[in-house]
């Protein structure tokens, strides 16, 4: 396992228990048990834990190819800062699913839980509103220097955009106050990255796609 591999695990891991120590806090503040508190594999919790990783890995994946093809700092540092932020909250969601005795994987279409599994099928990877497609992701992994950092700030800003509508859809229809408390703080964060991602376009004499 490469050094890079066996540093993602550790962070995952620590952030499971990282998740778990919020879940035990959130239901003793709210006064209940945990048979009392623990959401069904159909809620918005569950759904929103489950999509959001899949959502989340995707821009890991691509923030860790970009820093293989720029050697500009200011884009290696977003790309880090993104890369561990949405990692962390990956191993806190998929930890909750554990903890709640839910699986990780839903026959389910993506996005049932906030209505919208009727939207046609995502294609050539593009699973859910905003993913990059499989051909996109290829591209990104053939450029190179401002080429690379313009496809990658363009496809992030897609990304973020969509994790935006889905974690406002959490902070909305999710139950556990934990996992709202942390759906709101993405919608926040998102927000202030695709303003700074919309800067660094232009400086590279590019915009978001529409």
């Amino acid at each position: 396992m490469s050094r890079r591999s066996l540093g993602w695990v550790a962070g995952s891991a620590a952030a499971v228990l990282v998740a778990a120590g919020a879940i035990t806090y959130a239901v003793a503040q709210d006064g209940g048990g945990p048979e009392t508190r623990t959401p069904g594999a159909e809620s918005a919790d569950a759904g929103f834990a489950r999509d959001m990783a899949v959502h989340h890995q995707q821009a890991v994946e691509m923030s860790y190819i970009v820093r293989d093809r720029t050697k500009d700092e200011e884009v290696r540092r977003l790309a880090y800062d993104i890369a561990q932020t949405q990692a962390n909250q990956r191993g806190m969601m998929l930890g909750w699913l554990d903890l709640w005795g839910l699986p990780k994987v839903s026959a389910d279409p993506p996005m049932t839980w906030m209505g919208m599994g009727d939207m046609p099928p995502g294609e050539d990877g593009a699973l859910m509103p905003g993913m990059a497609t499989d051909t996109e992701l290829n591209r990104l992994r053939s450029l190179n220097g401002k080429q690379a950092e313009v496809l990658y700030l363009q496809l992030m800003t897609a990304h973020h955009k969509g994790g935006v509508h889905m974690a406002e859809g959490c902070a909305a229809k999710c139950a556990v106050g934990v996992e709202k408390r942390l759906a709101q703080g993405m919608v926040e964060a998102q927000r202030s990255e695709i303003e700074l991602m919309a800067g660094m376009l232009k400086e590279r004499g590019a915009r978001p796609r529409s």
